[in-house]
Order: structure tokens, then C-alpha cells, then sequence
């Protein structure tokens, strides 16, 4: 049985005094929730204080993204050494990291084998655009991005995925769960094909693109959808909170 997942994604967002508010607001109630992993993928100025205040809780820290090479000589970029000491996930090859700076497929396939050799777990992020999704090009946009991303990689284990439609991140226009569920099975079909049809079961597959705690229900009734990354709704403490009780509650349900 694969566990629930809900992330957190910050984005942009929270100064270093926000972010310790909007942990402490959370920690709690969220830490007391069983039957849901659950992350929080805070700005990098945000991670050292976050992970002391996570200390000895049942909540996870990831990063919103990171260089592939170790050291070297790449101003402004963050080294899978500097984040393996404070955290356990990062986000990878998310649409706005691909868009506004420009990251191949190649990149994102380089930084997820970075990630594994530091034992970072990576959250492969994969998704078309509104006209690509118009045009009937969903899977084979997808399809590209994940051969890419898992290109040359054996079947790693506990790997975590997730569907984010573009023209559903940030627009409130969420995918229906008809939609996410049949996107998020043919992933599923990819990665039997590229690794074999028991890793491909193990895989956690989420839905990511406006989710809130007024349609989260919708996404994990299905067994198929695994779990969440969470934008905006992940920076309100009482809204995150109840997307992860539901979850828990209702794949708690399906045992």
C-alpha cells in the first residue's frame, strides 16, 4: 500500500520571520496527523530554522530545487551538499523552473541522478501546457519528460512523481479528478515500461495544480492519485492542515 503524500510547495513566498510563523501555526495539529507523509518545501533562507523547529516532529523539510553539481563555481546556485544537512526532499523539474529559466530535460534528468547520489529523494514534477493539453498532446509531453528525466536511471524505490497540468498551477482552474487520474495512470503505464510493473506500483503519483481543502477529496477518492503538491494553499495553515486530514482520512478509508 502506498502511503499518502502531501507537499508543500512555497514558492516564492514568506520571509524567514513568515516562514517560522506559518510553521508554528501548523506544527501541531499537523504533526499529530497519521496515515500522510507530509512535507514542506519552504525558500532555501528558510531552511536552517525550519529544520530545528521540525526537530523530533513527524513532518518533513524538502527544497524547492538545486544545482546538480556539487561545488564549484556557480554563483547564486544551491549543491545537493549543502541540502542533504537539512533536508530529505527536493522538488525537481517543476513547470516554472522549465519556463522561466529554462531547464531541459537533460537538466532535470542530471539533478535527479545528483539528488539520489546524495540521498536526497527527489519530487519529479511533469506536466504540458494549456495548448498542449488543447492539441491532444498530454501524454506525449509527458511521456518526453519523464524518459528524459529517468534517462540512463535504474528503478529507484519509494520514488515520488507529480502531475502538475501547467494551465492548472496558480490559474484556480484545477484538473478535474477524472482528468488527473487518467494522466496520472498513464505515467504509471510509463514507468513499468521504463523500469518494470512492480516499481511502477510502488511509485507515488500526486496531483498538483490549485489544489485546496475544498477539492482535495476529489483527487484522492481515487486510488490511482497518491497524494498532493500544494501551492498556495500550502502557505495557509489551517487550509494545508485540512488538505492532509483529509487525505489521511480518506485513503485511511480505502485499506
Amino acid at each position: 500500500m502506498r502511503i499518502p503524500f502531501i507537499a508543500g510547495n512555497w514558492k516564492m513566498n514568506t520571509t524567514a520571520a513568515e516562514a517560522e510563523r506559518l510553521v508554528l501555526e501548523m506544527l501541531e495539529k499537523l504533526d499529530s496527523i497519521s496515515g500522510a507523509e507530509k512535507v514542506v518545501c519552504p525558500p532555501f533562507v528558510s531552511l536552517v530554522a525550519i529544520n530545528m523547529m521540525l526537530q523530533g516532529s513527524s513532518i518533513r523539510l524538502g527544497a524547492q530545487n538545486m544545482y546538480f553539481e556539487s561545488k564549484g563555481a556557480y554563483t547564486g546556485e544551491v549543491s545537493p551538499l549543502m541540502l542533504k544537512e537539512l533536508c530529505e526532499f527536493v522538488i525537481l523539474g517543476h513547470s516554472e523552473r522549465r519556463w522561466y529559466f529554462g531547464e531541459t530535460d537533460e537538466i532535470v534528468n542530471k539533478k535527479v541522478k545528483a539528488a539520489l547520489a546524495n540521498n536526497l529523494k527527489p519530487i519529479l514534477c511533469v506536466g504540458e501546457r494549456l495548448e498542449e493539453n488543447e492539441a491532444g498532446k498530454t501524454e506525449e509531453v509527458v511521456s518526453r519528460q519523464l524518459r528524459g528525466a529517468l534517462n540512463g536511471m535504474e528503478p529507484v524505490p519509494d520514488f515520488v512523481i507529480a502531475y502538475e497540468p501547467i494551465w492548472a498551477i496558480g490559474t484556480g482552474k484545477a484538473a478535474s479528478g477524472k482528468q488527473a487520474t487518467a494522466t496520472i495512470q498513464f505515467i504509471r503505464d510509463v514507468v513499468a515500461k521504463l523500469w518494470n510493473e512492480s516499481m511502477a506500483q510502488d511509485t507515488r503519483i500526486l496531483y498538483g495544480g490549485s489544489v485546496t481543502s475544498a477539492n482535495i477529496a476529489e483527487f484522492i477518492s481515487y486510488a490511482e492519485i497518491d497524494g498532493a503538491l500544494v501551492g498556495g494553499a500550502s502557505l495557509k495553515a489551517e487550509e494545508f492542515v485540512s488538505i492532509v486530514e483529509q487525505t489521511a482520512e480518506i485513503k485511511g478509508r480505502k485499506k
